[in-house]
């Protein structure tokens, strides 16, 4: 079978809820990481054979294949198709693998993987509940409901559920959460995310800016100021601050095969080891990476012990927290950079956001391989290892 290489990887500073962000519609969120993937990289960009945009919210804004209207809004040739794939908060970390599936699978060369999400302009939930509202229904049907009678599909149960099962108390997610916040200072600071963020052009009232910070960081986050945050029900312990952060923003990720390298003198950033895409219980619903994870490790033939980092999206902090206990993986490795508590949790924007992330940390920590899971609407969990190259 035909290796897949990724050439590059970008993403924006992730907006807050309302924040720097607000300004841009998605659609031209989604077109300025693309043209970044251009603008990087000499070649002929014709030659993309498929753009695969994750989105979740696809309604308003981002509806009638946001990926598409992405592409004539960018500087790519209008002649490279474009869709747009749900597989919820994993939706552009599967477009990766369908990206790189069509690249091993030999039927195509170069494929750019994709995300956008506005939470400011689309906010969550709201293609369900226009929807509803307007009594048109919902997503649970007849069967669905003889299948989980009474049951609410629930990401915050689900946090609160893994919480109880693994026997984390409210001090220890508060803990992570502001490991979190600090990681990803220093990340700033030390200019750590510099090579992965495309610059924004928005408008302040002090005039035009580039927004290329993530605006999610608390720089002067601490264990009192995070404790201080009410639980979102009453004997929980998930709260805003222990949780991903709302978020705008955009990524993107090109994938190639070894005759697209030649054929347009590009160098690998990194090689694709491991796809793997699982699904289990849709009621606790968040803990499918740990058993995800197991099965992308027995199938590369590796542990976790091979694994020099790995991003675990942080949708609340008890889902990489029992990813640790589970696997047995090393603390410091993991989300090195801060994550979605600190940086924020763009939905379909995530999963290649995390892989430029993990790609660049990688280089600059001079590590080997890399795993990147995300936990996932439905029970669901994608799992992508790399090999960094050069």
């Amino acid at each position: 079978m035909a290796e897949a290489y990724i050439v590059d990887a970008v993403r924006t500073a992730g907006g807050r809820r309302g924040g720097r962000l607000a300004g841009v519609h998605p659609v031209d969120l989604g077109a300025a990481t693309l043209d970044a993937i251009a603008d990087r990289n000499d070649f002929d960009a014709s030659a993309i054979e498929d753009v695969i945009t994750g989105c979740v919210m696809q309604g308003g804004e981002q509806s009638g294949d946001v990926g598409r209207n992405a592409v004539l809004a960018s500087k790519l040739p209008d002649s490279i198709p474009s869709v747009s794939i749900d597989r919820q908060c994993g939706s552009s970390q599967q477009a990766i693998q369908f990206a790189a599936q069509g690249v091993m699978s030999g039927t195509q060369d170069m494929v750019l993987a994709h995300g956008i999400e506005s939470m400011t302009r689309v906010p969550m939930g709201s293609t369900f509940k226009l929807f509803k509202d307007a009594g048109l229904g919902t997503n649970k049907s007849e069967r669905l409901e003889e299948a989980y009678p009474g049951v609410q599909f629930s990401q915050f149960m689900g946090a609160e559920m893994i919480v109880k099962k693994y026997g984390f108390s409210r001090e220890q997610l508060d803990e992570f959460a502001l490991e979190s916040h600090q990681k990803a200072i220093k990340a700033v600071e030390s200019g750590a995310f510099d090579n992965e963020i495309v610059p924004i052009e928005i408008e302040t009232a002090e005039g035009k800016e580039l927004h290329k910070v993530d605006e999610g960081i608390r720089f002067d986050a601490s264990m009192e100021s995070i404790g201080g945050v009410k639980v979102l029900q009453e004997g929980g312990a998930i709260t805003a601050a222990n949780a991903s952060q709302i978020c705008d923003g955009s990524s993107a990720v090109l994938v190639c095969s070894e005759q697209a390298l030649k054929d347009h003198g590009l160098t690998p950033r990194a090689r694709i080891v491991n796809l793997t895409v699982t699904a289990g219980d849709p009621v606790i619903m968040l803990e499918e990476p740990l058993f995800a994870t197991d099965r992308a490790l027995e199938r590369a033939g590796m542990k976790i012990g091979d694994i020099d980092l790995y991003e675990v999206n942080e949708a609340f902090a008890p889902v990489p927290l029992a990813w640790l206990k589970h696997v047995g993986a090393e603390r410091a490795k993991l989300n090195v950079r801060g994550g979605a508590i600190a940086l924020g949790h763009p939905l379909g924007a995530s999963g290649s956001k995390l892989m430029a992330t993990l790609l660049n940390a990688l280089e600059q920590s001079g590590g080997k391989y890399g795993l990147q899971t995300m936990c996932e609407g439905g029970g669901q969990a994608n799992v992508t290892i790399i090999e960094r190259l050069g």
